[in-house]
């Protein structure tokens, strides 16, 4: 299972690479929509990559919830602990 830092760390590259936020803004009580400007488009993209990383699909259930990074982070920890 991938620890907490290390998917944080992808998550700031991801966001730095896909959307060009700063990766000191990608905190884990960062919200995605209000603080990050992560849109619903932006989701999707953000979703493409979690399945790259895991090999998994990701289930729009437990994506739907998703509002802060930390919620990202657990979303992946548990898809890579499967």
């Amino acid at each position: 299972m991938l620890t907490q830092e290390q998917v944080l760390e992808k998550l700031r590259a991801w966001m730095e690479d896909l959307f060009e936020i700063n990766p000191e803004d990608v905190q884990l009580d960062a919200n995605l929509a209000t603080d990050l400007d992560v849109d619903s488009i932006d989701a999707i993209d953000l979703v493409v990559k979690i399945k790259e990383l895991t090999g998994k699909q990701v289930n729009p259930a437990d994506f739907q919830n998703v509002r802060t990074v930390q919620d990202v982070v657990t979303v992946i920890q548990n898809m890579s602990a499967a």
